[in-house]
């Protein structure tokens, strides 16, 4: 146990050490990177908590991330299953994709004001046009990589194309589903960030705003450490999500 967490653990230490050396020692005195420091930052860490700012804020983030993440799986996985199954389907749709896909989402913020006005509802657009790439690639990447031989029993038995698709195709792509989920959920937590910055009165991307606002640039960075200990741990979480394949169930 101790052998697998102190390479971790160093490698922690090491990375706040660098970092009190940037903003302590090597920063000129009147620097605004004094402010920025660890020694600064950890204690508004928990002044941001006690004022009841952070885990709420925290809360309404990850809750747009959510919708946001669900509308993507709702479009992208039919969608991928769709392009995967059917070659004429695949041939008319791919220059499509991969034209909007190199579309940076947050180009499509002007139009999602527009179209939604200030609010959740031009973020959840955002998050989910981001996430909703990865998810739909890599659902047509699981239903190209499934094992032919599957199909061919389950004709065999007369399976119906639904009765394929619920015992045979969604199985064996839960695995890909499951990667475009964290590839997606990787790029839409990115996304967020910024996305809350416009129009919207809370959540993490909004409060960074408003410590910068303040001048209170080690609220700031104690509001970026949040965002990248909650994004990791989201994205443990999304690993840790079930993605036994089809061959795995049938082996078993």
């Amino acid at each position: 146990m101790l052998a697998r967490v102190w390479p971790a653990a160093t490698a922690v230490v090491l990375t706040v050490l660098l970092w009190w050396l940037a903003t302590t020692v090597l920063s000129p005195e009147h620097s605004l990177l004094r402010q920025t420091a660890p020694q600064r930052v950890f204690p508004a860490i928990v002044d941001l908590y006690h004022r009841g700012v952070l885990v709420p804020d925290a809360a309404i983030s990850l809750w747009r991330l959510v919708i946001g993440l669900a509308i993507a799986m709702v479009l992208g996985v039919p969608l991928g299953l769709l392009i995967g199954l059917n070659t004429r389907i695949a041939s008319a749709a791919t220059p499509v994709v991969q034209f909007l896909r190199m579309i940076s989402p947050l180009s499509w913020t002007p139009i999602a004001i527009a179209l939604f006005g200030i609010g959740n509802q031009p973020v959840y657009f955002l998050v989910a046009a981001a996430a909703m790439w990865p998810i739909l690639l890599n659902t047509v990447s699981g239903v190209h990589a499934i094992d032919r031989g599957f199909l061919d029993v389950a004709r065999s038995f007369h399976a119906t194309r639904l009765e394929q698709l619920r015992v045979v195709i969604i199985p064996a792509v839960r695995e890909h589903v499951r990667t475009g989920l964290r590839l997606g959920l990787g790029t839409a937590w990115i996304v967020l960030v910024p996305a809350e910055m416009l129009g919207v009165r809370s959540g993490l991307g909004y409060q960074i705003l408003n410590a910068r606002d303040q001048l209170a640039y080690n609220q700031v960075v104690a509001i970026i450490l949040a965002i990248g200990v909650l994004g990791s741990a989201v994205d443990f979480v999304a690993s840790r999500l079930p993605g036994r394949t089809f061959k795995d169930r049938a082996v078993a």
